[in-house]
């Protein structure tokens, strides 16, 4: 299959968290048009992307929701799982590790790294920490291929060139700052100030 579209992987894991709620309150159909409300797009969009990653549905029943979940994992996870990092371990850093672990086998926080004394060498929201120092030679030893940026933005360049340098493949930055990376690192960047004026935006205009 080739690589689908960014927009449409980020629904597929979002569709994918809501089947999963949806199969422990045991409904186990769903159509497209009660997905496509449950997420506020059309039911087109919803069958656009289903049929992208060859699913089809029982046209009376709708979709088998837990063969769904079980086609979506295909496409999305990796069979041998993937290890990640999570760089700066403050308020931000131990929520994302505290909030992520155990929701996914197959993607799986397995270090953290700071600068603090009072954090390094500690089991930190279930992780252990490491100091930065020590990056490069945990990210092999432990095949790490994602790291998490949530360091104060003043280091943010920095601690991306460590983690390219120690051949992470993708990077997931919830700093302010722009990052520049080599093209075969995937970068995905997330500004919660972005965000939040983006929600204001709105809401000013709906006044």
């Amino acid at each position: 299959m080739k690589n689908l579209p960014e927009k449409t992987i980020e629904r597929l894991s979002e569709y994918r968290r809501t089947l999963l709620n949806l199969l422990t309150k045991g409904k186990t159909y769903i159509y497209s048009h009660e997905l496509a409300n449950l997420h506020n797009i059309t039911a087109v969009q919803v069958r656009r992307d289903i049929m992208l990653i060859g699913y089809s549905s029982v046209v009376k029943k709708g979709y088998e929701i837990k063969e769904l979940i079980s086609v979506i994992g295909n496409i999305i996870d990796t069979k041998e799982g993937i290890n990640v990092a999570v760089v700066g371990i403050g308020n931000l850093g131990r929520a994302i590790t505290s909030y992520f672990s155990g929701k996914r086998p197959k993607l799986n926080i397995v270090a953290a790294f700071d600068i603090d004394a009072q954090k390094v060498n500690k089991v930190i929201s279930g992780t252990y920490c490491y100091n930065l120092d020590e990056l490069d030679n945990v990210i092999k030893e432990k095949n790490i291929s994602i790291g998490v940026i949530t360091v104060p933005v003043e280091q943010a360049n920095n601690v991306a060139n460590k983690l390219v340098s120690a051949g992470i493949k993708g990077i997931l930055n919830f700093t302010s700052v722009l990052l520049s990376v080599p093209s075969h690192v995937y970068l995905e960047e997330y500004d919660m100030i972005t965000s939040l004026e983006k929600v204001a935006y709105f809401v000013k205009s709906n006044k």
